[in-house]
C-alpha cells in the first residue's frame, strides 16, 4: 500500500464522508479516484476498533482514507493522531493545535494534514483557537498569512477553513485562497458546500492560484434515509471539478 496520495498529481480532490466500506468504494469509483473518503474517529469507542475498521476502508480504496475528527470536534484531536500513526492514511483532519503531534507521530511528510481555522468576520484574519482547550477560551485572531506560516512550522499541509457556511464569508474565503496561493499551501474549504455553490467555491480557489484544493462536501449529498453519500452526486461534483479546470 503506497503512502503517496494518488490525488496529489491532480489540482482538485473531493473529500466526502463514507457511511460504509461499500459506500466508500462506490464513491471512490464514481470520483475516478479523485477523492478521499472521510471516516470519523468520533464514531468509534476506542483506538483499536477505529484502526480495525478503517483498515477495511484503506483496502477497498487504495488507501484513500481521510481520518476525521467528527464535525471538527477538538476533543478527538489526540485520537486522530494516535490512530493515524498506525494507519498511515493519505489524509488527516486536525484542529490547529493538533497538527504538530500528528506529523510527528506519522513520521513522514507524504500524508496531507490540514489545520482547522475559522472565519472571524474580518477579511484577512482567521481564528486559530480551535484546539480542545483553546476553543473554550477567547478567539485567537491572527492574519491568515501568520496562520499558514505557523501550520508550516508544525508540518501542516493545508488550511481547513471551517465553518464556511457556503459563501457567507466569500470575501474572507477569497483572502484565504490568495494567501494559500502566495505561500504554496493547500486549501480545504469546508461547511455548507452543496451542488448549488460547489463550482463557485472551487473556482475562487482556482482563480486565486491555489496549488491543491480539497473541498469537503458532506451533509448536502448524504441520503437522509440510508446515511450514504449519494454516488450520483459525487459523479456530478467530479464533472464540476473538471469544468473549473478547463
Amino acid at each position: 500500500m503506497s503512502l503517496t496520495p494518488n490525488y496529489l498529481e491532480e489540482r482538485i480532490c473531493l473529500n466526502v464522508l463514507a457511511n460504509s466500506v461499500e459506500n466508500a468504494k462506490e464513491c471512490y469509483e464514481a470520483a475516478e479516484g479523485h477523492v478521499v473518503l472521510g471516516v470519523l474517529s468520533k464514531n468509534y469507542p476506542d483506538d483499536a476498533s477505529a484502526i480495525e475498521d478503517m483498515k477495511k476502508y484503506q483496502a477497498a480504496t487504495n488507501n484513500a482514507l481521510s481520518v476525521g475528527l467528527g464535525a471538527g470536534d477538538p476533543n478527538q484531536s489526540q485520537m486522530v493522531s494516535r490512530i493515524s500513526a498506525v494507519l498511515q492514511p493519505q489524509h488527516v483532519n486536525q484542529v490547529f493545535t493538533g497538527v504538530g503531534t500528528s506529523r510527528a507521530l506519522l513520521g513522514q511528510t507524504e500524508t496531507v494534514i490540514n489545520g482547522l481555522v475559522s472565519p472571524t468576520g474580518k477579511v484577512g484574519y482567521v481564528n486559530i483557537a480551535t484546539g480542545p482547550l483553546s476553543s473554550k477560551a477567547s478567539e485567537a485572531i491572527v492574519p491568515i498569512e501568520t496562520a499558514i506560516r505557523l501550520l508550516q512550522d508544525m508540518g501542516g499541509s493545508s488550511i481547513k477553513y471551517f465553518p464556511m457556511k457556503g459563501l457567507a464569508h466569500r470575501d474572507e474565503y477569497q483572502a484565504v485562497a490568495e494567501a494559500c496561493a502566495k505561500y504554496d499551501f493547500y486549501l480545504e474549504p469546508t461547511g455548507g458546500i452543496a451542488l448549488s455553490n460547489f463550482e463557485e467555491i472551487v473556482q475562487i480557489a482556482v482563480d486565486a492560484g491555489v496549488k491543491k484544493i480539497i473541498p469537503h462536501v458532506y451533509s448536502s449529498i448524504i441520503d437522509k434515509e440510508t446515511g450514504d453519500t449519494r454516488v450520483e452526486d459525487v459523479k456530478t461534483l467530479l464533472e464540476m471539478m473538471k469544468n473549473t479546470l478547463k
